[in-house]
């Protein structure tokens, strides 16, 4: 099957080549993708660095995180899908590699695509679907009336972590450009920052909880727009010593995550803020709560560009750019 793949980690261009055409176990399936979304892991993953602490992927490596498609088999324990079932998914970190023409992955992993959506409008769900409602449910534990701010309202998780506070009866504020200032506030943000105009550091105050998507600078800012007792969870920061206890890590790696942690938990005692870093968990279970709210116009998902499959290195470099407003799709078909 073709499938575009890196053969080394680093900076290097994506290139289409034939890989074995997967087989499938007792619990998986067998999906013909349909279309791919671009996601930041991907090139996250691409370029190695500190995400090797905690997958050690084999080359030539097929990229991609989450599809939409048609089921083509099923393992002979699969009962809850059957040939020519239209799902959706992101599989499973160690088992990622949706920019290809097939993909197997286990039935638990996976949900039938919401009934009012195209293939390229679904395959922009999965990943920042289930990574907003874990944060937003799991890890942070808000009630209605909650203040949180979610930077980059006008990106990919942006736009959809945005609707999803909305249904939670949360207050959001958000920062954008110019441009993005209407789509976010038509996803339902309360209050948007020009972050070209104006610091949100300096703008906001006393709110419950942060959802960052961007680390750095404006990781560390966030901790002060907090109250006491308030918490960020983050899923582009630094891992902390947490981190390698959920993972398991052996004495050197947590050794090395205590280095790289060493700002972030000094902020955390100094304002007096919870803070947590999380690897979203894939989940056909929470695809289909997701499957609710979008087969009752209660979330839309936002296509910025759907490139073609060949076409999946523009996909990655107009990703890099920063200037999407929504997702970046990929159709095989």
């Amino acid at each position: 099957m073709k499938a575009m793949t890196i053969e080394k980690y680093g900076n290097t261009p994506l290139k289409m080549n034939d890989m074995p055409f997967p087989v499938i176990g007792d619990d998986e399936v067998l999906v013909k993708i349909h279309a791919a979304s671009i996601n930041p892991v991907d090139f996250k993953i691409r370029n190695g660095g500190g995400i090797r602490l905690f997958f050690n992927y084999k080359m030539p490596l097929i990229l991609g995180n989450d599809f939409s498609g048609e089921v083509v088999d099923t393992g002979s324990r699969v009962t809850d899908f059957k040939k020519g079932d239209k799902v959706y998914g992101r599989p499973r970190k160690s088992k990622i590699g949706t920019f290809a023409e097939y993909i197997s992955v286990d039935y638990k992993e996976i949900a039938a695509m919401p009934e009012n959506l195209s293939f390229e409008e679904a395959a922009a769900v999965p990943l920042v679907g289930l990574t907003s409602y874990q944060a937003l449910n799991d890890r942070l534990n808000l009630k209605a009336g909650d203040k949180i701010f979610i930077p980059a309202g006008s990106g990919g998780i942006g736009t959809f972590a945005i609707q999803l506070a909305k249904i939670m009866g949360l207050y959001i504020a958000t920062t954008t450009s110019d441009k993005g200032r209407e789509l976010a506030k038509s996803m339902g943000a309360d209050e948007v920052i020009n972050y070209k105009d104006a610091d949100f550091s300096k703008v906001l105050k006393d709110y419950d909880a942060v959802f960052d998507t961007m680390g750095k600078k404006n990781l560390e800012d966030s901790f002060k727009i907090l109250k006491k007792g308030g918490k960020i969870v983050s899923i582009n920061g630094s891992p902390n010593v947490e981190t390698g206890k959920e993972h398991q890590f052996n004495l050197f790696k947590n050794i090395l995550l205590k280095m790289v942690s060493r700002k972030i938990t000094k902020l955390s005692k100094t304002y007096n803020v919870d803070y947590e870093f999380f690897f979203m968990k894939s989940s056909g279970k929470q695809l289909d709560i997701i499957n609710t709210y979008i087969n009752d116009d209660k979330i839309t998902p936002v296509v910025d560009k759907v490139f073609a499959f060949k076409d999946t290195q523009k996909a990655i470099e107009y990703s890099e750019s920063g200037r999407a407003k929504g997702k970046i799709i990929v159709k095989m078909i």
